[in-house]
């Protein structure tokens, strides 16, 4: 559904976008994470067709970007990252207009459809001037969703909202990915990330890495295993430091702390040997880190 191919951007002597080589699936949510000024907001508007790449190619839902333009912006949806509606027009108002620009058949339907979905049809006839952030944004995405698009890029869309609507959104976006819409999706908000996206990129003006939210904590972090004990020697540090698939072991506030390769394998000949060794083991868990501390040493190290 996108691919992107060498795609470069360069503003005088600054590069935006290095070389970006991607490729998002139908039906993937695809997470775009990076801080400000990385050049995110640069890659979207090339790939929705605003701005021409300076070297390489994209292909957006089998149209190329620079070739087939109207296209691409027929069949994408975009939510930026202010919403730009008009003020002085209700909501209901701000929807048809774009119907019509879009030439949606149902145009009432369509609008209709949106405002309910998003809890603002109760607030229609009101001028979106009167409308909280939070409702403006939810107003943006209605309108990045009535022409149907195949292909969504939402940036920040959770942003300025309250807790309610910001769950309301990340449900909707959920049940898009359900119905098969492809879902670029640019935000800060990491444990956001971490619960829609099947695959994450981290973006520093080129691509550092790309893969799922819990490959890359593997990847960055490797696997530990938590055995909780009673009390905690050296002696069984070192034990458990001795076996072959073992990295790592240290003693930590009366847990034991390993990092091991596969956890679901060994860790039933580790317990065995912790219990033939005299210990007393509590529980067993594994160390989560989460996506923030897995981007932060991304970004950090990129």
């Amino acid at each position: 559904m996108i691919l992107a191919e060498d795609l470069s951007k360069h503003f005088d002597s600054t590069i935006a976008v290095d070389g970006l080589d991607l490729q998002v699936s139908q039906g993937e949510v695809f997470g775009f994470l990076g801080p400000n000024g990385a050049g995110k907001t640069t890659t979207v508007r090339m790939l929705t067709s605003l701005i021409a790449p300076t070297r390489g190619r994209a292909v957006v839902n089998g149209y190329t970007v620079g070739q087939q333009d109207t296209q691409i912006r027929r069949t994408v949806g975009v939510l930026t990252e202010t919403p730009g509606l008009y003020d002085n027009l209700s909501a209901e108002y701000n929807l048809r207009i774009f119907a019509r620009l879009y030439e949606v058949k149902d145009v009432h339907g369509q609008v209709e459809k949106y405002l309910r979905m998003l809890g603002l049809w109760d607030r229609r006839f009101e001028p979106t001037a009167t409308f909280s952030k939070g409702m403006k944004q939810k107003l943006a995405i209605a309108r990045a969703l009535l022409h149907e698009p195949p292909i969504l890029f939402l940036d920040e869309p959770t942003a300025a909202l309250d807790p309610e609507s910001a769950h309301l959104v990340r449900d909707f976006i959920a049940e898009l990915r359900r119905e098969g819409r492809t879902i670029f999706l640019c935000t800060h908000n990491l444990d956001e990330a971490d619960r829609l996206c099947d695959r994450i990129g981290v973006f520093k003006t080129r691509l550092l890495v790309v893969d799922s939210p819990e490959r890359l904590r593997r990847q960055v972090f490797g696997r530990k295993v938590v055995f909780h004990l009673r009390a905690v020697d050296t002696g069984l540090v070192e034990l458990v430091s001795a076996l072959p698939y073992v990295d790592d072991a240290q003693s930590v506030d009366q847990r034991l702390l390993v990092t091991v390769d596969d956890p679901e394998a060994h860790n039933p000949e580790i317990v065995r040997l912790l219990v033939g060794a005299g210990a007393d083991i509590q529980f067993v868990g594994e160390l989560r880190h989460s996506l923030e501390d897995v981007y932060l040493r991304l970004v950090k190290n990129g």
